[in-house]
């Protein structure tokens, strides 16, 4: 058997990291939050809700429906490390979810 080296870093990570990075180095705009948003939480759930940073570090999340508003609360912590890695650390303090009406 073959060691795996551990240099060898799979395209698809190496892609996700220099994205973060370019990304972090961008000025922090409702379009940079917008795409780390789509990037962390993928097409569906994106198409489901709307997202807006608050001065204090809030993520306002409008969730389409019950069932939307509930996944994004229940997924909330892993979701808070993806936007870590794509924005930086303590840039998304909380996230708050809502209901659209």
């Amino acid at each position: 058997a073959h060691g795996r080296n551990r240099l060898m870093v799979p395209a698809r990570d190496a892609a996700q990291q220099a994205v973060a990075v370019l990304l972090r180095r961008q000025p922090l705009t409702a379009a940079k939050v917008r795409f780390a948003w789509r990037t962390s939480v993928g097409a569906a759930m994106a198409g489901a809700t709307s997202v807006a940073l608050d001065a204090h570090g809030t993520l306002r999340v409008t969730a389409a429906g019950g069932h939307w508003r509930r996944e994004t609360a229940r997924s909330s912590a892993v979701i808070r490390r993806r936007l870590a890695a794509l924005l930086g650390p303590g840039v998304v303090r909380r996230i708050a979810v809502q209901e659209r009406f």
